[in-house]
């Protein structure tokens, strides 16, 4: 291949540019926000899960209060409707009277029992709450610290972004005077090898870092201005420089 030494020089500027817009992406790719984000979300669906389990056990206990207190209420109303038939002197028959005031003691009995039940889901549904009141505000904690991870995160985006669409730019212009072919072949050695043009300094390729031998550095001297060179160790399209040594 054919290409004018000046285009062949403009592949190290496009080589620079492409190795900054890799480094921009790689600094896209591991931002440390990123990571940060990843750890708050799954905390978040933790916390979440568990603001779940609770407001679920405070639901069951809300229901189970309602239904011991209307269950007290109940027998307090049957209670006291007995000791109004007691203090009315109603009830005169001494087998009446005796089974009524059994059926109170038994009343007293059955109040007390679930008096002592309610307390106990009181104090269970107290628990839960409290412990729905600390994962709520752990959510939230998290939720701001997530909130601003994002924004940081957008923002460190945002600037690698414009420094891309700088690299970008200047990169296109520089291509304008490399011929399509030269491109072509760049793109596919830079595909293949990372780096697609390199240096010859010093009868050194900066591509693999190799001294190039004798033998092959007579070849390259030979070969007029205008082919384009690919070096001998590792096939990249090697530039000529005035410190190439040839």
């Amino acid at each position: 291949m054919k290409a004018d030494p000046t285009a062949q020089a403009a592949l190290l500027d496009l080589q620079a540019q492409d190795a900054i817009l890799a480094q921009l992406q790689h600094r896209k790719n591991s931002l440390p926000e990123i990571t940060r984000i990843v750890e708050l979300q799954a905390r978040h669906k933790e916390l979440d899960g568990q603001r779940i389990e609770h407001e679920t056990a405070v639901t069951d206990l809300t229901r189970d209060q309602k239904k011991a207190d209307a269950e007290v209420e109940l027998v307090k109303t049957r209670r006291t409707r007995d000791e109004e038939r007691l203090n009315s002197g109603a009830v005169s028959n001494p087998k009446d009277l005796a089974s009524l005031q059994h059926e109170l003691v038994a009343l007293e009995r059955r109040i007390s029992t679930l008096e002592d039940d309610e307390l106990e889901i009181m104090e269970k549904l107290e628990e839960a709450q409290a412990r729905l009141t600390n994962v709520q505000g752990d959510l939230d904690e998290v939720r701001i610290q997530l909130d601003q991870q994002i924004a940081a995160r957008d923002a460190a985006i945002a600037q690698i972004d414009e420094q891309a669409a700088a690299a970008q730019a200047e990169r296109e212009s520089t291509a304008t005077i490399v011929p399509d072919d030269l491109i072509a072949l760049y793109d596919k050695v830079r595909g293949q090898y990372g780096i697609g043009a390199a240096a010859l300094r010093a009868r050194r390729c900066e591509g693999c870092r190799l001294e190039i031998n004798g033998a092959d550095l007579r070849e390259l001297k030979a070969a007029p201005e205008d082919e384009v060179l690919r070096c001998p160790e590792c096939s990249r399209i090697l530039v000529r420089t005035a410190e190439s040594g040839l």
